[in-house]
């Protein structure tokens, strides 16, 4: 018969935060029920025994490997994402890339008027962003968001090596490296220097890519929207991923973009960020370590498959044969379904409809909703953001590999922010392994 214990009982037994706890249910590492009057909340005793006892990662009912860390960041629910208690659904329609990325790092969202700057334009309830702030759109990367001269020759110069056809998150990988080479004080590793770096780096991340052929909107006309951007690194990082012109509208949605994937718990990219973090690396070699990880088809990568998959169609009449390819495949839908967000991402969802309202007519677009709708009947998982990502790619005419470039710049904020948190708790993440191999025969 299973013993529930209270919260406060729950926490002191695991020797963590009681609202540490509903972070472990919401990753299934542990279970809970509510008493009847639906407050108190009540805790399997024999699991947090056992998680208490435990001197190496467990597996949760998925099959997951479960490696339990404390963070103030994030907090993942089944139906929504927090940064630091802000939804980040809410952010990704009010606030710019910039302006979050501080909140991740520092804790507070940079100050600002509501009623003045890029909010004044687009009215806040259309999507504008309130205030322009120390750090928020009105400064963006042509303020105190800017790499070094030296910096970014280093980096273009090191992607420029590359043979053509080189995708930009394969760029990226090569560029960050190079940036860390002109950065003699980059192992300082308190706050202030490692926001600098952070904003030095997101920045020569974006301009060391090479240029597309762009204007600020079609026939250089621009938008009020994308005007209220400014030079932020949505704008930037459009001019870098469209292969013409950049559409009028498109800056609000790739920020959008940028904020929704800024950060999500430990996902496998995170986790190994915040190892590398945990062993004093500094800020560069975090993000090159983040970098290498979310390549995998079953993380950021995946967008890169969606975006293949999407290109195979040639009209939404092509949706049931898309999908019956990938499945006569043996292989996962790309860009479908996540082990937290069951009944569909929010962030997809939100990015999806902001797609729709900035292109409602591109056959991209009707594509994607053919292909979603065939998973729909096929019962398949619903899409994920790595999907939605594609999707922004395709209707915004990007190049190939777009999707993972805007999950890798987007991220970035997270990854320092981990490593924020880790160099603050200056203790190793050292996971011992369960040998499993031959028994010595001396």
């Amino acid at each position: 018969m299973t013993e529930w214990i209270g919260a406060a009982e729950a926490a002191q037994r695991l020797g963590i935060k009681q609202a540490s706890l509903y972070a472990y249910v919401s990753r299934g590492v542990l279970s809970r029920r509510r008493e009847a009057d639906g407050r108190a909340s009540m805790f399997d005793a024999g699991e947090v025994d056992e998680l208490a006892r435990k001197a190496r990662p467990r597996r949760s009912g998925s099959g997951l490997a479960e490696l339990v860390i404390e963070s103030a960041l994030t907090e993942i629910t089944s139906t929504t994402q927090r940064y630091r208690g802000h939804d980040a659904t809410d952010l990704a329609l009010r606030r710019s890339f910039e302006d979050v990325a501080m909140l991740l790092w520092t804790g507070s969202l940079p100050a600002g008027d509501p009623g003045a700057g890029p909010a004044g334009v687009l009215g806040a309830g259309e999507g504008g962003v309130p205030g322009a702030g120390k750090h928020g759109l009105a400064a963006g990367p042509g303020g105190d968001w800017q790499a070094t001269t030296a910096a970014l020759a280093a980096g273009r110069a090191a992607q420029a090596a590359l043979p053509a056809g080189t995708l930009p998150l394969e760029r990226l990988q090569v560029i960050v490296p190079a940036l860390a080479a002109t950065d003699q004080f980059r192992l300082h590793l308190d706050l202030p220097a490692v926001v600098h770096a952070g904003k030095a780096l997101v920045a020569g991340m974006t301009d060391a890519l090479p240029d597309g052929r762009t204007s600020s909107g079609p026939d250089g006309a621009g938008s009020a929207a994308d005007g209220a951007y400014g030079t932020g690194v949505a704008t930037r990082l459009a001019a870098k991923l469209c292969a013409g012109p950049v559409p009028a509208g498109l800056v609000r949605v790739l920020n959008a973009a940028l904020v929704l994937v800024a950060d999500h718990e430990l996902a496998a990219s995170t986790l190994a960020a915040r190892v590398a973090a945990s062993m004093r690396a500094d800020p560069y070699a975090v993000v090159a370590t983040g970098l290498g990880a979310m390549g995998g088809a079953l993380h950021g990568g995946a967008a890169l498959g969606a975006e293949l998959m999407l290109g195979s169609a040639r009209s939404p009449a092509d949706a049931p044969r898309v999908v019956g390819d990938v499945l006569r495949r043996g292989e996962r839908l790309p860009g479908f379904g996540h082990f937290v967000y069951k009944d569909g991402d929010p962030r997809a969802n939100l990015l999806l409809r902001l797609i729709t309202e900035f292109a409602p007519d591109a056959p991209q677009l009707a594509i994607a909703l053919a292909v979603t709708k065939d998973a729909r009947r096929r019962a398949l998982p619903e899409p994920n953001i790595e999907f939605a990502l594609a999707v922004l790619a395709g209707v915004a005419g990007m190049i190939r590999g777009a999707g993972e470039a805007i999950f890798a710049t987007g991220r970035t904020a997270g990854w320092l922010a981990h490593a924020l948190e880790e160099y603050e708790r200056n203790i190793p993440i050292r996971p011992r392994s369960v040998y499993t191999g031959p028994v010595s025969a001396t």
